[in-house]
């Protein structure tokens, strides 16, 4: 059986780097790891990988995919596209914010047609409509589009970090509704994805864990690291990295979902 190689996109050295010695590590699916920005890659810099991780960060959605039992041998893409140009801690510029690549990644997705991409955004205002554009650009390809405003403390994290997580499947064809800047209602998936992944995070979110407010500044339970602490080597690197990075076990519980959905439609 051919060995799965995954490709995984970071232009932070310091996180790229920590990405590598994750797969050396064997934690994450084994890859190469690409420093440059996506905007400088292509298609055919994509052939040969079985998985595609964009904005891979410190591999959280690879480790993700693993906890949800998603073999390494099939094709999958994420994407946790920048959030600055939507976040309330950044300047909030939108799409005139040079770190507004959803463009590029589409542009990519669009040519290399991955069966299944998963993603996650800034649950805010602004995240939500980025999120009813880029349900518009999957759907125009007639691909299936849900989504999810989930938090970590949904799955015992000892804080809130609200997030949007979406999932698009070309094998479970949407149907294209008029977006609201053209006039129309807002985008829908048609597709099977849509609303059995709402209803199954109905009961994921109905489970959140409170948290008290001494505990915001630490790492998941078990973690061992205080972000925040004094002390550190490369405490500011340290910091942005797990700052840019995915909750992994939320991210796995959407992919969980996506899965029980696949299985109850076949």
């Amino acid at each position: 059986m051919a060995e799965a190689r995954a490709y995984f996109n970071e232009i932070d050295p310091y996180a790229a780097q920590w990405l590598r010695n994750l797969i050396a590590e064997g934690l994450i699916a084994p890859g190469d790891v690409d420093e440059r920005s996506i905007v400088d890659v292509r298609p055919d810099d994509l052939a040969g990988y079985t998985q595609c991780h964009f904005f891979a960060g410190i591999g959280g959605w690879s480790y993700a995919l693993r906890l949800a039992g998603w073999p390494d041998l099939r094709p999958v893409w994420t994407a946790s596209c920048p959030c600055q140009p939507l976040s309330s801690a950044g300047q909030r510029k939108g799409h005139a914010d040079r770190r507004h690549l959803w463009p590029s990644f589409y542009e990519l997705y669009a040519e290399c047609r991955p069966p299944v991409a998963f993603g996650e955004q800034v649950a805010s205002s602004d995240g939500r409509e980025w999120l009813a554009g880029i349900r518009a650009d999957l759907e125009d390809l007639g691909d299936a589009c849900g989504a999810i405003d989930i938090c970590a403390a949904s799955v015992g994290a000892p804080h809130g970090r609200p997030r949007i997580y979406w999932v698009a499947n070309t094998n479970r064809r949407g149907k294209r509704r008029q977006h609201p800047a053209q006039g129309g209602a807002e985008s829908e998936s048609q597709g099977e994805v849509g609303g059995a992944f709402w209803e199954r995070f109905r009961v994921v979110t109905g489970r959140g864990i409170g948290w008290d407010r001494g505990e915001r500044r630490r790492c998941a339970p078990g973690s061992g690291a205080l972000v925040l602490a004094h002390g550190f080597p490369g405490r500011v690197a340290q910091v942005r990295a797990f700052g840019n990075a995915i909750v992994p076990q939320v991210a796995a519980e959407v992919i969980r979902a996506f899965l029980d959905i696949e299985r109850s439609a076949a």
